[in-house]
């Protein structure tokens, strides 16, 4: 194994994310402890040193070649994450500072001179006891930053974004509106894309199950009146526009039940820059003043056509 690839395993050892057990990542361990393609890990150092440092190293004795303008990505792909997982500490002084160093913490440099020898498991587990391993740590946040949404009288949770934001809104506040007694049968996440689906009910309805790109963001059936929703949770992108309105019905070709085509928007100020792309016939549901619609023309407000 070479030593890029020894880097990045014991990264993974050390219980950093994938993010952080890339080349990159790699280069910047090396560099830190004086890692050339022949040096022993028990010869590990930590001298203070420079990101210029860690660049001119991985470019001399590993044949990368990234420019004194990559010092930023080095910083925010792998020595900020290193600093939180308390593999290195810096010299206290101005980040701006010519003066500004890292270095590999003591803790860790003796960590790693075991590495490759019997007594590298045990050094990883003292370590390991002191130090949460940071792929526990960023997963513990994400799942804190998760928003809890109820859907169908069930808990579930939202990854965190504004696409979410808004779709957890039309779930929460527009459904017990302008479709009281609905049931949510489809709603995607931006992480786990079919959250919500209900394939026997939409197969009843006569739906032509497809790939999850072509389904409205959010689908509610209203039984009483026989009513489906569909409503796209616009905040950059996806407006129900005239083509929109085309693929949904060819989709929906053998669904019987009345379609319903709302645009839901966070604020008006967004609402604004889809104005003139919106579909006529259809519906806008803006969040912030959740207790009104705009209906565009038609004879009927808020109803199949």
């Amino acid at each position: 194994m070479d030593k890029v690839n020894e880097a990045r395993e014991l990264l993974r050892m050390l219980g950093m994310p994938k993010a952080q057990q890339t080349d990159i990542c790699c280069y910047v361990l090396l560099a830190m402890a004086g890692i050339k393609q022949d040096t022993l890990w028990k010869d590990a150092g930590n001298e203070w040193i420079r990101i210029h440092d860690i660049i001119q190293f991985a470019n001399t004795y590993y044949g990368s070649t990234y420019a004194e303008n990559s010092r930023e990505t080095f910083r925010k792909q792998a020595l900020h994450h290193f600093r939180n997982a308390a593999l290195v500490e810096d010299n206290g002084t101005a980040t701006n500072s010519p003066n500004y160093r890292y270095r590999l913490t003591d803790e860790i440099l003796q960590t790693i001179k075991t590495f490759q020898t019997p007594g590298w498991q045990g050094s990883i587990n003292r370590f390991l006891k002191y130090h949460e391993k940071l792929v526990d740590i960023y997963a513990s946040k994400k799942k804190m930053a998760m928003m809890p949404v109820r859907i169908n009288g069930a808990d579930f949770q939202f990854s965190t974004g504004k696409h979410n934001e808004l779709q957890k809104a039309i779930i929460e506040e527009f459904a017990p509106r302008f479709a009281p007694n609905s049931e949510c049968l489809y709603v995607g996440d931006t992480i786990e894309k079919d959250l919500v689906k209900n394939v026997e009910k939409l197969t009843e309805l006569g739906f032509a199950i497809t790939l999850h790109d072509k389904m409205p963001d959010v689908v509610l059936y209203r039984e009483d009146k026989n009513w489906i929703y569909f409503v796209e949770s616009v905040t950059s992108v996806g407006p129900m526009d005239s083509k929109r309105i085309l693929e949904l019905t060819e989709m929906t070709k053998n669904v019987t039940a009345g379609k319903i085509f709302v645009t839901a928007f966070l604020d008006f100020k967004t609402y604004k820059r889809f104005s003139e792309s919106l579909a006529w016939e259809t519906e806008v549901w803006i969040a912030e003043m959740p207790d009104h619609m705009i209906h565009l023309n038609g004879d009927k407000f808020l109803g199949p056509r």
